[in-house]
């Protein structure tokens, strides 16, 4: 009775273990077949223990290794990097089985050396089959071929030129198809078309997988055009070909041309991948025409193509991109009713798609529902939530959504947007003492932004608005994103010193950060202007206001008034003064006060009128 290597796991054996375990005569002992002792050696976890298991089958009863069980220890070791012992195995074959190795285990120790980045080492197994008196096959050279391109480009056209053609071989379509991988791959386009006429001179007619190749090199190079052309010479394009041209047209933006591709590939009768349907999907949304989305997506699902959450996901940000949420709300019904379930993107868009539109219970609704339906809440669930809540003036749910993300395990995972949300609603409020408090706060989360934050409004209070613009400066190179009372004071530090231009260009990238100026800070650059004495400029500043959903209100009014009355434009001030009293903005007394002093001091224009006109005109005013 032989025993087992203590290496061997016996459950895989299965009925091999009547080998050692029963006591029955040698003579009635089942022999194992070669693919139960193949896998066997396969299954060790080391070189030295599938030695060991090769060696304890040697001497099994009745059982003789086959070529199949020496391919699987060679395939082992060469695992393992023990080359030298695969030569001596290899060495002791012919006595052992009484033949020489095949190709199949000359294959293997060339992937083997492949897998090691042994390259010059692969070249030299041809040496080695030259030694058991055999001849290399095609299908060998295409292995060594394969390993050499990944490598080096050169090193296998010259194996291809001094190996393979000088001995007579040219190769098969699966030689050509590896060359012509192997320069696409290194961008070498020129060369791949000269390799296609070579096939074309010799009489080889190239198959759909070469020209697929470098249809896919050209169009990752933008040469989509040349790509359309080459399509044009093939007998049987592919599905694939088609995959490969549509995207790179949705890639270049190139609807019209991507839309055709794809009506031609329905006819053909092909269906494009879920990959290659969602980038159509996603141009055309971008287009804003989401009905034909659906339609592409219909005709895929209707011929047996795959619609995955992620082509439904671009489907339903295309609606939402149109205002138009609830239909895609009405998509995710559908996903699930088809199987498709929706994950947490899903209900991100659509929670974006609600804030944006203004609907915020449906938002909340939907944040409910999340809960409900077993998707947990991320951090982009969070924050496109408290943003929305905090701009919309709801900043009690603001603060509960901002508790609910700090108790979650992951919390907001070091940034810091959610905590700007915050303080953006504070300020949008006019609770700037609260803002600042809140800032405070925040410094055990995000100590370099709060620290950076408070010098900058310490220096502002000061005056100092060259060093606040320093420490500003240093926090964008640091990567630090500035909450919107950075962007405040620093404006109207600015505005205080007449720097009008800097003041401007904060306020861009005070709005590309997506915080958009309450009136108080509009009116501080109406001012500004206004004692510089370009009342038109801060005329259209205020125009730009209502044009952008802000308010004026008395701060924005009272400069252009003062302004006006002290160049002696008091008719245009008294229409102003109208203006802003039909609006419902009653003046304060500074106002009055710019308006009358202006009436009495223009002189000329009172004598030209009369002092009962100028009463009836007061009259009027204060009635307004």
């Amino acid at each position: 009775m032989q025993n087992l290597p203590r290496s061997a796991n016996l459950s895989t054996l299965g009925r091999l273990s009547v080998v050692s375990l029963q006591s029955k005569p040698i003579s009635t002992t089942p022999v194992p077949t070669h693919q139960h002792i193949a896998h066997l050696i396969l299954e060790q976890k080391s070189s030295s223990q599938a030695l060991q298991t090769f060696r304890w089958a040697s001497n099994l009863p009745n059982f003789i290794h086959n070529q199949s069980t020496y391919r699987a220890l060679i395939h082992k070791l060469c695992s393992f990097r023990r080359f030298e012992t695969v030569k001596e195995v290899l060495d002791e074959m012919p006595s052992s089985i009484g033949s020489p190795p095949d190709e199949s285990i000359f294959v293997t120790i060339v992937r083997g050396l492949g897998r090691a980045r042994m390259v010059r080492q692969v070249i030299k197994v041809l040496d080695l089959i030259t030694k058991f008196g055999m001849n290399p096959s095609v299908k060998l050279f295409n292995s060594i071929l394969d390993i050499l391109v990944k490598e080096d480009i050169d090193l296998a056209r010259e194996f291809y030129r001094k190996k393979m053609m000088m001995k007579g071989v040219s190769g098969d379509d699966y030689t050509f198809g590896i060359l012509m991988k192997g320069l696409c791959l290194t961008n070498r386009i020129g060369d791949a078309f000269k390799l296609l006429q070579v096939m074309k001179s010799r009489g080889k007619t190239p198959n759909t997988v070469i020209y697929n190749t470098i249809i896919h090199a050209l169009c990752k190079n933008g040469k989509v055009g040349r790509a359309r052309s080459l399509m044009n010479e093939m007998v049987e394009p592919s599905d694939v070909t088609f995959n490969v041209l549509i995207s790179a047209y949705c890639q270049e933006d190139n609807l019209v041309q991507a839309l055709v591709l794809l009506e031609k590939s329905f006819s053909i009768g092909f269906v494009p991948d879920v990959v290659t349907a969602t980038k159509v999907v996603g141009i055309l949304c971008k287009e804003g025409r989401v009905n034909e989305a659906v339609e592409v997506l219909d005709r895929v699902e209707s011929r047996g193509g795959v619609v995955d959450v992620v082509a439904h996901n671009t489907l339903i940000k295309g609606f939402c991109m149109l205002r138009k949420t609830k239909v895609g709300h009405r998509i995710l019904k559908d996903m699930e009713m088809k199987g498709c379930l929706p994950n947490v993107d899903t209900y991100n868009i659509l929670v974006s798609g609600y804030c944006d539109s203004g609907m915020l219970d449906s938002a909340m609704d939907l944040f409910h529902d999340m809960k409900t339906d077993g998707i947990s809440w991320n951090f982009m669930t969070y924050d496109t939530l408290i943003r929305s809540l905090c701009s919309g003036g709801r900043m009690e749910d603001g603060f509960k959504i901002l508790e609910q993300m700090e108790e979650s395990r992951s919390g907001a995972g070091g940034r810091i947007s959610p905590y700007n949300s915050i303080i953006y609603g504070l300020y949008k409020t006019n609770q700037f003492e609260e803002a600042v408090e809140f800032l405070t706060k925040m410094e055990r989360l995000f100590p370099r932004a709060v620290d950076r934050s408070l010098r900058i409004l310490g220096f502002c209070n000061e005056a100092s608005v060259g060093d606040a613009k320093r420490v500003y400066d240093q926090m964008i190179e640091e990567g630090v994103v500035p909450s919107v009372l950075v962007y405040v004071c620093l404006i109207q530090g600015f505005c205080q010193e007449g720097n009008v231009r800097e003041a401007f260009e904060l306020i861009n990238e005070m709005v590309d950060r997506g915080y958009f100026p309450i009136s108080s800070t509009f009116n501080a650059l109406i001012s500004a202007f206004c004692r510089q004495g370009k009342v038109g400029s801060a005329l259209k500043l205020m125009e730009d206001m209502v044009g952008r959903g802000c308010l004026p209100d008395m701060g924005s009014y009272s400069p252009i008034l003062d302004a006006l009355c002290n160049k002696g434009g008091s008719q245009k001030a008294v229409k102003l003064f109208l203006q802003m009293v039909e609006k419902g903005i009653l003046p304060d007394y500074l106002t009055w006060n710019s308006m009358l002093l202006g009436l009495t001091q223009e002189t000329v224009w009172v004598a030209g009128k009369n002092l009962v006109h100028v009463n009836n005109l007061l009259y009027s005013i204060l009635e307004s």
